[in-house]
């Protein structure tokens, strides 16, 4: 399968059937207008998102779409229950014995692995699908400064494992990591991640034909740091994100590329035509898409007229290096 430059998120949105049905349809022109690359998470709108997906998956041929999921936060409903927060993780988590409060971190996060196969059976059956592609971990940064380096990367090792285990069961094919501010900030800083001992981490789970073979994480004209700054450490030498990325043969999925719609409005008059583009949103797709080393910019997509805008991006020649460079002095 080709895939798709631009990808459909489904992370905002009510949760609500008319919200559902929206992101069902903004789905299918998606893919009507050549795009094949899909996210989604099983926290987003209270795991609604994924329910929206899967009901627009089955009008397509498997072979025809991609779709990565994450695990990481507790997957809450939004609405629809008069149960509050602690009856729910007890009846759905704790009394199982799928999760205790011990394992969380900050109230809302963990990645132990039977909770990570919990809730990729859930997005499974969501999606209405066997196997999927992509099975990121949430944000696995927000547990570094509660747990210190050396216990997080024991945590890493535990769950890489237990993904290897996912894939030898045939529920994915590959594994990531989904990050915020884990690859953006440079080491020393709290949350930094080391895509270096990611990989040393991948290599003990799986050998070196382990599945670890994505990342993601945030790049727009406001955060460039994926494409400018030499945030990581590869055998010595500094290099950015996706040039580390690249160096390491890892496929990278950038999130908030649009930045949820506000950077559309700080863009000076006549950005868009200067890239060869009609809109704002188109002139920040654009950019992002182009980085050398991205993979899919992913851009959520709750309606179809945002899928009629974004996707004519996916017909028009990528930027250079040169030109990208430029927009930056």
């Amino acid at each position: 399968m080709q895939l798709s430059t631009l990808g459909l998120g489904t992370y905002l949105g009510p949760s609500t059937d008319a919200a559902d049905a929206a992101y069902a349809e903004a789905a299918q022109a998606f893919h009507a207008a050549g795009g094949t690359v899909f996210d989604t998470a099983a926290n987003y709108r209270g795991g609604r998102s994924e329910r929206a997906l899967g009901a627009a998956f089955r009008h397509l041929p498997r072979d025809a779409f991609f779709i990565s999921t994450k695990a990481g936060y507790l997957p809450m409903p939004e609405g629809g229950t008069e149960e509050g927060p602690r009856a729910w993780f007890h009846r759905v988590l704790e009394g199982p014995g799928i999760l205790s409060v011990d394992d969380l971190v900050d109230g809302c996060h963990a990645l132990t692995p039977k909770y990570l196969g919990h809730q990729l059976d859930i997005s499974r059956n969501a999606l209405g699908l066997e196997t999927l592609d992509l099975f990121h971990l949430h944000n696995p940064e927000q547990q570094l400064p509660h747990l210190g380096p050396e216990a997080f990367y024991a945590m890493i090792d535990r769950a890489f494992e237990a993904c290897e285990g996912f894939v030898a069961a045939g529920k994915i094919r590959a594994y990531g990591v989904a990050t915020w501010n884990g690859f953006r900030v440079p080491p020393g800083q709290d949350g930094h991640l080391s895509l270096a001992r990611l990989l040393a981490a991948a290599q003990a789970a799986g050998g070196r034909d382990h599945h670890f073979r994505w990342i993601q994480l945030p790049l727009n004209l406001a955060l460039p740091e994926a494409f400018l700054a030499p945030t990581q450490v590869m055998d010595g030498t500094a290099m950015t994100p996706l040039a580390a990325a690249q160096a390491c043969g890892l496929s990278v999925q950038t999130s908030a590329s649009i930045m949820q719609a506000r950077i559309l409005r700080q863009l000076p008059d006549g950005f868009a035509e200067a890239l060869g583009v009609r809109t704002p949103a188109q002139a920040a797709l654009q950019f992002t898409r182009s980085c050398p080393g991205v993979t899919t910019a992913l851009c959520g997509m709750g309606r179809a007229e945002h899928v009629v805008e974004n996707a004519a991006v996916m017909a028009i020649p990528k930027l250079d290096r040169a030109a990208l460079e430029s927009l930056f002095g």
